[in-house]
Parts: C-alpha cells; sequence; structure tokens
C-alpha cells in the first residue's frame, strides 16, 4: 500500500465533520511547498533559457568591420 492509499483510507475513516479542518491543512500544506516547488523548477528553467541562448548566439554569423573605402587617417 503506497502512502497515498494510506492517507486516502484514513480519510475515510474520518467523520464528515472532520473534513473541512482536513481540507484547510491540506490546502496550508500546498501553500507551504508550492513556492519551494516553483523556486526548484527556476534554476532548470533558467539553465534551459540560457543554453538555449547560447545555442543561438554560436549559430550568428560573424563578420569583421573592415573599412569599406581605402581612405587611412595618417
Amino acid at each position: 500500500m503506497t502512502i497515498r492509499e494510506i492517507a486516502i483510507a484514513k480519510l475515510q475513516q474520518l467523520p464528515e465533520s472532520f473534513l473541512p479542518e482536513v481540507s484547510e491543512f491540506i490546502d496550508f500544506v500546498i501553500q507551504k511547498h508550492q513556492s519551494k516547488i516553483a523556486d526548484a523548477r527556476i534554476p532548470d528553467d533558467m539553465a534551459k533559457a540560457w543554453a538555449q541562448w547560447f545555442e543561438e548566439v554560436d549559430r550568428l554569423e560573424v563578420t569583421t568591420n573592415e573599412p569599406e573605402s581605402e581612405f587611412k587617417l595618417q
């Protein structure tokens, strides 16, 4: 039996009047951990964005800035 199945079995044993409190607690736990989940995703997303940027930069054509005329300052 998984922890999810155990938790669901416990929920099913509770009286209906306890469920609002349990639901509020579940909301609290989700909110508490959402910022950690979001923070964990940022570096991965950021790493992908930087990798894509470097790949695009590597494909850019590099040109030299040679003067178009033979004029030279003396």
